[in-house]
């Protein structure tokens, strides 16, 4: 069973920038296209990013774009999101999943909400904040 553990959170000031990871301990995550999503306190999930299995497609969400970019090493069974000029609006728990969902979204097809996420993980807080 596909198991993910997120790292990288932290405290960081506003213009600041983090590494999240998200890792697949005992499986291959190269076959799964993964996702990054967030929750702000008080606000409902929401996607950030996806990328797809290959790492050849990918989509992020329009109020992070240009600042935040999905990167995988299939080589380290790793999936990264790299977050630049960071803003307190980004503060959330970020959580990256795997499944079908997030190859409709990295391919930018239509995706409902009963759409297979084979796996979350647990979550990595980032608070932005001076």
């Amino acid at each position: 069973q596909l198991h993910l553990v997120e790292s990288g959170g932290g405290l960081v000031q506003p213009g600041g920038s983090l590494k999240l990871s998200c890792v697949a301990p005992g499986s291959t995550l190269d076959y799964y296209a993964v996702g990054w999503v967030r929750q702000a306190p008080g606000k409902e999930r929401e996607g950030v990013s996806c990328i797809s299995s290959s790492g050849s497609s990918s989509n992020v969400l329009d109020s992070v774009k240009g600042r935040f970019t999905i990167s995988r090493d299939n080589a380290k069974n790793t999936v990264y999101l790299q977050m630049n000029n960071l803003k307190p609006d980004d503060t959330a728990v970020y959580y990256c999943g795997a499944g079908e969902l997030f190859r409709r979204c990295a391919h930018g097809e239509r995706a409902t909400a009963g759409t297979a996420v084979d796996a979350w993980g647990r979550g990595t807080l980032v608070i932005v904040s001076s």
